[in-house]
């Protein structure tokens, strides 16, 4: 019997997820390999962005866990190798990147080319799993302090910043409070504690957050949000 797990956005995800690790550093991503649990495997490793590119079209796994700075290739690093995947993303390959860097510039960059996430070295094992299976289920995930630097990846007209005070009217103080957090990228959990409420709330005002605006999901929130500079 396939064991799954829900995403935050309601999504059922069969574990434990496959993963390829890309990184230019062996040891690091034998420390990845060995902290991430037992809901993600490690199914393939890449060390530049050749390998890289060849490995995913390889094992076309549900995510790939991406170092933005990669030698090899045309100098594009872990944008050029998902922008070298862009076949692949229709069959549901997601990449996240997984960084030490914090860098506008690179966040920014990695998510132009398509990435879904963008997280530092820093997350916490079991977060980082987590992360892994939020992005399988189709949801974006950024460390929280990130997710500003993703309008420039998805602009902003005058036109939409414009109206972004009638769209909010129609949710409540409460909601308003829910929809920046989780267009952070914070999880249901570490809304509800930054908010001392309940998961359950927490899950009621997105599901009406998401109603009003008329939004399908988490990563439409956060492209709703960035692009109308309320992060």
């Amino acid at each position: 019997m396939t064991t799954q797990a829900t995403t935050s956005g309601g999504g059922l995800v069969p574990l434990p997820v496959p993963v390829v690790l890309v990184d230019d550093h062996h040891l690091f991503r034998t420390g990845v390999r060995a902290s991430l649990d037992d809901r993600v495997t490690v199914v393939g490793e890449a060390f530049d962005v050749d390998s890289a590119v060849a490995k995913v079209h390889e094992h076309r796994p549900p995510v790939v866990l991406l170092d933005v700075h990669l030698p090899g290739g045309n100098g594009g690093g872990g944008a050029e190798v998902v922008q070298r995947c862009t076949d692949l993303l229709a069959e549901g390959v997601r990449f996240l990147a997984l960084s030490v860097s914090d860098a506008a510039e690179d966040v920014v960059s990695v998510i132009r080319a398509g990435a879904r996430g963008y997280v530092t070295k820093n997350i916490a094992p079991s977060e980082l799993s987590s992360a892994v299976v939020q992005v399988a289920g189709g949801d974006a995930v950024f460390s929280p302090r990130l997710a500003g630097f993703v309008l420039d990846a998805f602009g902003a007209s005058a036109n939409d910043i414009a109206v972004a005070d009638d769209e909010l009217d129609r949710l409540s103080k409460r909601e308003q409070e829910v929809m920046r957090l989780i267009a952070r990228g914070y999880s249901y959990r570490e809304v509800a504690s930054e908010l001392f409420i309940s998961i359950k709330t927490v899950e009621t005002h997105v599901s009406a957050v998401l109603r009003k605006l008329q939004l399908s999901s988490r990563y439409e929130l956060t492209r709703w949000a960035v692009a109308r500079r309320l992060l």
